[in-house]
């Protein structure tokens, strides 16, 4: 899917924010890949918002993890960036948020690999081009769960 502006990337965050409303399989993870500028948290941004989040969302870049309750579900922004290996992703606890209420939006999850829970939704977000204006967001799903998101997602993005 081409994402052309932050605007359209927030959008598409809110698409799969009401996706999440309606999710009732228990704990969701999430993960978001992509370089540093390409539209993670920007697409997060979307996610919590569609979920009725109001005032700041901020990047968790320092502060590892920042939780946000809404909708019913107690949602955690993660971002791994700063991590240097996955022994540090075991110290932050994060198979300890995973309850039947919990959405994990899990940016960098790469940084992480092999000690984190199993994904349901992968999403990676490329540029696109010579400008860099564009991004190109690729999603597959890993589970049952992860399945219905990305069909909701795509049935509300082609309305």
């Amino acid at each position: 899917m081409n994402v052309a502006t932050a605007d359209d990337m927030r959008a598409l965050g809110r698409a799969l924010g009401g996706a999440l409303r309606t999710a009732s399989e228990g704990a969701l993870v999430i993960g978001i890949e992509g370089e540093l500028g390409a539209g993670k948290t920007t697409l997060v941004q979307g996610v919590l918002a569609g979920l009725g989040v109001t005032g700041a969302i901020r990047s968790p870049t320092y502060t590892l993890i920042e939780p946000y309750d809404a909708a019913g579900l107690q949602l955690y922004h993660i971002d791994l960036y700063r991590l240097s290996s996955s022994r540090d992703v075991e110290a932050l606890g994060i198979r300890d948020l995973l309850d039947a209420r919990a959405v994990l939006l899990i940016e960098w999850p790469s940084r992480g690999a092999g000690a984190l829970p199993t994904e349901d939704l992968s999403i990676s977000i490329e540029y696109q081009g010579s400008g860099a204006q564009h991004r190109l967001l690729r999603a597959q799903a890993h589970s049952s769960a992860g399945d219905k998101l990305l069909e909701q997602i795509l049935a509300a993005t082609s309305e």
